[in-house]
């Protein structure tokens, strides 16, 4: 399970999306999930780092999932289109 962090804005957005990708070429599951349940505080760059973390597992033949996604998170993604780019687990 790929875990992102409590905030996650343009500041901490390349590193997490770092550890993002090596946590998700380490796994080698069919599936990974991002668990966002611990976001608290964020911008639209944690949409920016969930969608790059997508296209690494896509590009890896796996499926991509999110769990957890703080609503307000969702509404936004929702609100640039991208909403069904990430799919909800729960």
């Amino acid at each position: 399970m790929l875990v992102l962090p409590a905030e996650l804005t343009h500041a901490q957005a390349t590193a997490c999306c770092r550890m993002l990708a090596q946590a998700l070429h380490s796994d080698h599951g069919p599936q990974a999930i991002a668990d966002a349940s611990a976001l608290r505080r964020f911008d639209s760059s944690a949409l920016a780092v969930l969608l790059e973390c997508r296209r690494e597992a896509l590009a890896v033949g796996k499926t991509f999932a999110v769990s957890g996604l703080h609503p307000r998170l969702r509404a936004l993604a929702t609100l640039y289109g991208v909403g069904e780019l990430l799919p909800a687990t729960d």
